[in-house]
């Protein structure tokens, strides 16, 4: 966030819609008929795509999607694999911080988080969240003609302790 604040970047959001589902198997993996659809109790199905609650859907989301970037030229950053870069002429142009299904993208230039937008979509189901106002628990707040840009937990924390306090009420 210091260098969106520091260099005066667009701040936008997206989220993928259903995330997992993305993602390729590896394995060949079996479960039994959903519930209402059992035809035949001697029959399973077969998955051919990534399901929640998969211990292998997660990762094979963050392949899918890392493999997506990479072939459109975003490079990993190697002190976190969850922020990717893309670089013009030796400049960065454009950043994005991916954390599960939430993404920031931070860039000078409207047009290449525009273009960015629309090539995630045409991939990944995606929903724009316009600019960025809260992530991770985290309101964000921006004052860019001051340079100023806060994180703020306050809403987190009011709801860890009104949890708190009823739970206490119940003892």
């Amino acid at each position: 966030m210091e260098i969106v604040n520091w260099y005066d970047l667009e701040l936008e959001q997206m989220d993928v819609k259903t995330a997992f589902l993305h993602g390729e198997l590896e394995e060949t993996i079996y479960m039994q008929q959903p519930e209402g659809f059992v035809k035949d109790n001697t029959k399973v199905c077969l998955l051919k795509k990534s399901l929640y609650g998969l211990k292998q859907s997660p990762r094979q989301w963050y392949r899918r999607f890392d493999e997506f970037l990479v072939k459109a030229g975003y490079v990993r950053r190697n002190y976190d694999s969850s922020v990717y870069m893309m670089r013009k002429n030796d400049k960065v142009i454009l950043y994005l911080l991916l954390y599960v299904d939430d993404i920031l993208l931070a860039s000078s230039d409207r047009q290449e988080i525009q273009k960015l937008k629309e090539r995630l979509n045409d991939e990944f189901e995606m929903k724009g969240l316009g600019n960025a106002k809260r992530i991770l628990g985290m309101d964000i707040m921006r004052g860019r003609n001051k340079g100023e840009l806060f994180l703020s937990q306050q809403g987190y924390l009011r709801k860890v302790v009104e949890c708190l306090e009823s739970r206490w009420r119940m003892l």
